[in-house]
């Protein structure tokens, strides 16, 4: 009797939503199967990949590209389910009769930048294995030029907003989902930027900003922001009313339930629900999603797990998290912006969109991990959270030659709704988005 193991793997994955520039999917998945951790690097753009030689399987992925998985038990050996949302792995369960198996906190995120090794040797399957292919030098650059950091940053930005257009959104209207920050503004006059110098008519942009029941501080910000620039005929306003804000469909959409990862993906439902309505056909849209990230800009206050020195000190905290190896570290999620862009990424897809975050890219982030923060802040607070501002409108203004409005840092879901309204709106604490998400999967009695 024959008592070896077969195991088997379903992909599930869309390997045609890669956006790559140097190769083919075909190309990157061999340089993957390889295990060189150092050629997988050399894979330029946004994708997710998975390689199978044997029991070996292989998994890589960019931030901007959701990767999940899940090992099911059959009598013959391990079944290896991989897909982008938990759903689909859940459906795939439910049609082969292996759905009592499955509880959502048992499946797997990769991690952005890992390369992860599963081998499927039986019961019990070992755990999986990582290696960085991504792995960016910190603090490289000089402090005594901020101009040049921003010009860097900024260049490397611009390139991979061009290269898309090149690439892939070479033809039909571009969206961006604009609140007139320091991140969807740059990435806004950037790509206006890059549309003149292909060649292209700028009125295929539009700036899309989310109203809620007529209010909020983006609208106003926006138009200031725009009409500055002598710009102001490419905003659109999305007017929602507050009834229409459903955070529980933002938790099915975005599969988690992260306080404020919801509240801001229920703004970018509403948001992209607006403009589907309205344009039917359209396709495309950018967002500033990673900027913050990349430049270490959220309020440290306001989370008491963290200090100055921890963000500062750690490579890509708020990309990453705290890393696969710490105790911190979910077994169920990845960490950081890793974990978190599923806010922007999966409304997007479902809704019919091809989104693109330019900010999340491991080209733009090597730069951003260069900037110089300890010596540039000397610890400091304030000077962290006026750092960004700085740096990247100096950068914009060396791109592209416009003076680029910066206002202070506003998160989306605060600057799209008023401030009692949005008090009314979202639950305070995890735990009731927390059981909203596991009741999508409690048996209906």
């Amino acid at each position: 009797m024959n008592h070896d193991y077969v195991s088997r793997v379903i992909d599930l994955t869309h390997p045609e939503k890669n956006i790559i520039h140097n190769m083919t999917n075909e190309q990157a998945r061999e340089l993957l199967k390889s295990g060189d951790s150092e050629a997988v690097r050399k894979i330029d753009g946004q994708f997710s990949l998975v390689s199978v030689e044997g029991k070996t399987i292989r998994l890589a992925r960019s931030i901007g590209r959701p990767l999940r998985y899940f090992i099911a038990k059959r009598s013959e050996g391990p079944n290896l389910v991989v897909a982008e949302r938990i759903d689909t792995i859940y459906d795939y369960l439910k049609s082969e009769g292996l759905d009592d198996q499955y509880h959502p906190s048992y499946t797997r995120m990769v991690p952005a930048h890992y390369l992860t090794t599963i081998q499927l040797l039986g019961c019990p399957d070992p755990n999986p294995e990582y290696e960085r292919f991504f792995t960016p030098q910190r603090n490289k650059y000089p402090k005594d030029d901020i101009g040049k950091l921003g010009t860097m940053y900024m260049t490397a930005l611009y390139q991979e907003i061009k290269k898309w257009l090149k690439n892939r959104a070479n033809s039909g209207p571009v969206g961006v989902s604009f609140s007139a920050g320091v991140d969807s503004g740059s990435v806004f006059l950037l790509t206006y930027h890059a549309l003149l110098e292909l060649g292209e008519s700028p009125s295929r942009l539009k700036a899309f900003t989310l109203s809620v029941d007529g209010g909020g501080a983006d609208v106003q910000q926006a138009h200031q922001f725009l009409e500055k620039l002598n710009l102001g005929l490419f905003l659109e306003e999305i007017e929602v009313s507050s009834e229409d804000l459903d955070w529980k469909k933002a938790v099915r959409m975005v599969e988690d339930y992260k306080a404020l990862d919801i509240q801001s993906a229920t703004m970018n439902v509403a948001l992209l629900e607006g403009i589907r309505e309205r344009y039917p056909d359209w396709k495309y849209m950018l967002d500033g999603d990673g900027g913050d990230e990349n430049m270490k800009d959220y309020p440290i206050e306001e989370n008491p797990e963290l200090t100055i020195k921890s963000v500062l000190n750690n490579l890509m905290l708020y990309q990453e998290g705290w890393g696969v190896h710490s105790m911190k570290h979910s077994v169920t999620y990845s960490g950081g912006l890793s974990r978190s862009h599923t806010r922007t990424s999966a409304p997007a897809e479902l809704l019919g969109f091809e989104g693109y975050s330019p900010y999340t890219l491991p080209n733009v982030i090597e730069i951003a991990e260069g900037i110089p923060f300890i010596e540039l802040t000397g610890w400091d607070h304030e000077k962290l959270y006026d750092l960004k501002g700085v740096i990247v409108a100096r950068g914009v203004k060396a791109v592209t030659g416009i003076d680029m409005p910066v206002f202070p840092k506003r998160r989306f879901q605060h600057g799209a709704v008023e401030k009692p309204v949005f008090h009314q709106l979202f639950p305070e604490k995890d735990i009731a988005y927390r059981q909203a998400f596991q009741q999508m999967y409690e048996p209906v009695s």
